[in-house]
């Protein structure tokens, strides 16, 4: 069976969320508020995001410089893409941040040849537009990265989920074993699901090679 290691990027690959250092820098609103219905269960993160970065009327170059600028990698990425390679494993981000600086962001760290998805951006003058596109092509208003892990299913592969937070606790609980940090850890461990717990990705990279 072959292995896909379904990723996510803020606060998982990066240390910080970069979405929420562009929001607290440039959005013109009350983002958090946003934020607190989101943790709060009343809204999606799609619906979250898609409204606050409307709030961000900056150009992309902007704000490409400032998520350079800012950008901290967590240890251990450039070992864990080594090790995915090695095993034969596909190495896929799924994220509910935005495509534009997450892209930036690799092209940065010279990574490439990595698949991602994450919402599509649009820069317009009323803001930014951000639309998340399922696998089928179809826009999603939430579980978008619940659709691309079923379809992953779908294909017979095998999953290893790599996340952080809330939004990674659905998508997680499809895979076939789950490394974690962060909120995504206190889940696991509270519902009593098998995980790895993770510092670095150096501890996912170990992790791997010792599943069978």
């Amino acid at each position: 069976m072959k292995t896909i290691v379904q990723c996510d990027f803020d606060g998982t690959i990066t240390q910080e969320e970069q979405s929420f250092l562009l929001l607290d820098t440039f959005a013109r609103g009350d983002w958090k508020q946003l934020l607190k219905d989101y943790r709060e269960g009343k809204i999606s993160v799609n619906y979250f995001n898609t409204k606050a970065f409307a709030m961000v009327k900056e150009d992309r170059q902007t704000l490409i410089d400032f998520v350079r600028s800012k950008v901290k990698i967590r240890d251990g990425f450039s070992e864990l893409l080594a090790c995915c390679h090695r095993n034969g494993f596909r190495f896929i981000i799924v994220s509910n941040g935005l495509d534009f600086y997450i892209r930036a962001i690799l092209r940065e760290i010279r990574v490439e040849n990595i698949k991602v998805f994450a919402a599509q951006t649009r820069f317009t003058s009323k803001g930014i537009e951000a639309k998340y596109i399922g696998p089928n092509g179809a826009q999603l208003e939430s579980d978008f990265k619940e659709a691309y892990v079923n379809s992953f299913r779908r294909t017979g592969r095998r999953i290893m989920y790599v996340g952080d937070g809330l939004s990674d606790i659905r998508t997680a609980k499809q895979a076939q074993h789950i490394f974690a940090r962060s909120e995504l850890l206190n889940y696991c461990r509270k519902a009593n699901l098998d995980c790895t717990p993770f510092v670095d990705l150096n501890d996912v990279a170990r992790g791997l090679e010792l599943l069978e």
